[in-house]
């Protein structure tokens, strides 16, 4: 920023005859004072550090005054805070909370890196290619892509009684001329297709792909890694796969039958399925008409296609009826009526699925998920990485820190604001850093316990 513009006065409207006058003239001032929770939560789970372990820097060490480890939490800190573009880190790269989040105590270390040192980053080659003398970084992308269930089942302590695995896809739109962009029907625009795999609120998949392809591809071979990972620490433990319509294939449900995994998929309407449930749905279209009130009822069947299924399934079916009209809705599942009755199967399993869809608008709307706009989608997926462990981050930070508070069940971009948004004034001295947090601040008390909490969870040395 230009030192005359900044040591420049700033003229307000006057408030009873007094002048209101502003400087950017503060000294070491953040807005970002909530950011410290951040670091503790890499103290003790080293989210970074495993990350940047799949990385090869090939450069002179001698040289080198930004590490890759460093430059992965700088650019991930940055998307925690709301910084989601590389240019902002030219800003960024000085303020003295972000150098404390990245391992600078020293501001005469001298900033961080800047926007082409990030890019060079997220451009970083595959493992195998040869370097060249500007792309010295070189990502193992086999291994980033196991990192997210890796890191789940390194961080889950305590033997879960179920594991629910939800599967989806869904639309990342592109403005530009993308490696393996097409244009999709369905979505009406050019754009990527990513699956994404979560178990609850915790990531455990984050792939991106053409859109070219059937919603589920590829859905078989990340779901036998993801199955394998959880197996070899929880062998026994009952396995859920959970999803919409568009992973409804033969292949998937065969290999979960043969492989000792449930399944509960969701069914497109066909008009087989709708003569199955026509004399229940004239039931609730009677019902509503009387009391004028949406009315639903259930019933399972077995049923088989007439060609693309290798057996019969449990089919259950949802016969309802609204002010609009008619909304039949199918689910099949490999799970047993004798323990599963059909209304609890949809209403309290089937359902809960749409909190998978929240988390990946979390990671759309406020992570920038969706900033895709690298040429190659080797860049893109690394982007998506990133953004994906910013999601881990915050998702620690409710689930960890929050817990038990007002914003035990908030948002991230909530979270974001209310929590990591503190003015803070930073000073250096020989023996310590003092951070003068916001006396204003609104959250102090739910600060606090955010502070205890982590403390008690990874029993940090202080």
């Amino acid at each position: 920023m230009n030192s005359d513009s900044t040591s420049k006065q700033l003229l307000f409207q006057e408030i009873e005859g007094r002048a209101v006058v502003a400087a950017f003239d503060g000294g070491q001032i953040s807005s970002d004072g909530g950011s410290l929770l951040l670091r503790q939560i890499e103290q003790g789970r080293s989210y970074i550090r495993e990350f940047a372990s799949h990385f090869h820097d090939g450069r002179d060490q001698r040289f080198v005054e930004h590490p890759v480890e460093q430059l992965i939490g700088q650019r991930v800190y940055g998307l925690c805070l709301g910084y989601e573009d590389l240019v902002d880190h030219d800003e960024l790269r000085e303020d003295p909370l972000m150098g404390l989040l990245c391992g600078r105590a020293d501001p005469e270390e001298g900033p961080l890196a800047g926007k082409s040192t990030l890019n060079r980053l997220e451009t970083a080659r595959p493992v195998g290619q040869e370097l060249t003398r500007y792309k010295k970084i070189v990502a193992d992308m086999e291994k980033l892509s196991e990192f997210f269930v890796k890191t789940f089942v390194r961080t889950t302590k305590k033997r879960p009684a179920r594991l629910i695995l939800d599967f989806d896809a869904t639309d990342d739109p592109l403005h530009g001329k993308q490696e393996g962009r097409f244009f999709h029907g369905y979505y009406d625009c050019y754009c990527y297709l990513p699956l994404y795999v979560f178990c609850g609120d915790q990531l455990l998949w984050a792939q991106l792909r053409k859109s070219n392809i059937d919603p589920s591809e590829g859905a078989i071979e990340v779901l036998a890694t993801i199955v394998a990972e959880l197996r070899q620490k929880w062998s026994g433990v009952p396995i859920l796969v959970r999803g919409d319509s568009g992973f409804c294939r033969e292949e998937l449900m065969s290999w979960c039958e043969a492989n000792r995994v449930d399944y509960l998929l969701g069914i497109a309407k066909n008009a087989r399925l709708l003569r199955l449930i026509r004399p229940l749905m004239k039931k609730v279209r009677r019902s509503w008409a009387r009391s004028r009130k949406a009315t639903r009822r259930y019933t399972d069947f077995r049923y088989r296609t007439l060609n693309s299924w290798s057996r019969s399934r449990r089919v259950i079916a949802k016969a309802e009826y609204l002010d609009k009209g008619e909304n039949p809705r199918f689910v099949v599942s490999s799970l047993a009526r004798s323990r599963y009755p059909t209304q609890e199967l949809y209403e309290g399993l089937y359902c809960q699925r749409g909190e998978m869809e929240n988390r990946i608008k979390e990671q759309q709307l406020w992570l920038f998920a969706d900033r895709t706009s690298s040429a190659t989608m080797r860049a893109n997926q690394l982007r998506l990485w990133f953004s994906s462990l910013a999601y881990v981050f915050l998702n620690e930070l409710r689930r960890v820190a929050l817990r038990a508070t007002e914003l035990a069940s908030a948002t991230c971009q909530t979270i974001r604001l209310k929590v990591l948004k503190i003015g803070a004034r930073v000073r250096h001295s020989v023996r310590r850093i003092s951070i003068s947090l916001a006396g204003g601040y609104p959250y102090q008390n739910v600060f606090a316990v955010a502070v205890r909490n982590l403390h008690t969870a990874y029993r940090l040395q202080l």
